[in-house]
């Protein structure tokens, strides 16, 4: 089988059977699985895409896997009612914050810079400044 950007869902399933079968030798021409790997990786990122995890699951995430409770996120977040405040999205993450458990927990910052799946902007009233500024 010649090698080729994979474009239609049906050369992608047959790249899969291929991989499988030159998996199934005894002694796989490794240059040419490596070489098959990444054209499906290429076409899976482009077709199949994950999507980021909410900063928030994510941080709830490695405190789950690290067997931390959220008082552990105290050296991060500064106090408990600004981890509060996070943990219930009630606050976003500051860029300090964000560094911080890029650092300290190993969160990917590109997970942590997201915008939360559950915002609660919208749900806030304008501040009184803007309605005051807005009626003259």
């Amino acid at each position: 089988m010649k090698a080729k950007v994979l474009k239609t869902d049906r050369e992608y399933k047959a790249a899969l059977a291929y991989i499988e079968r030159l998996m199934d030798q005894p002694t796989p021409d490794e240059a040419e699985l490596d070489l098959w790997s990444l054209l499906v990786e290429n076409y899976e990122e482009a077709h199949f895409p994950i999507a980021k995890p909410d900063p928030v699951e994510a941080i709830r995430f490695r405190l789950e896997q690290t067997d931390a409770k959220p008082s552990d996120l105290l050296p991060y977040l500064g106090t408990k009612s600004r981890v509060s405040e996070v943990m219930s999205g009630k606050r976003p993450l500051s860029l300090a914050m964000i560094r911080a458990l890029h650092h300290g927990l190993k969160i990917p910052a590109e997970v942590l810079i997201e915008e939360p799946k559950s915002s609660n902007k919208a749900s806030r009233p304008p501040h009184r400044r803007l309605h005051a500024t807005a009626a003259k």
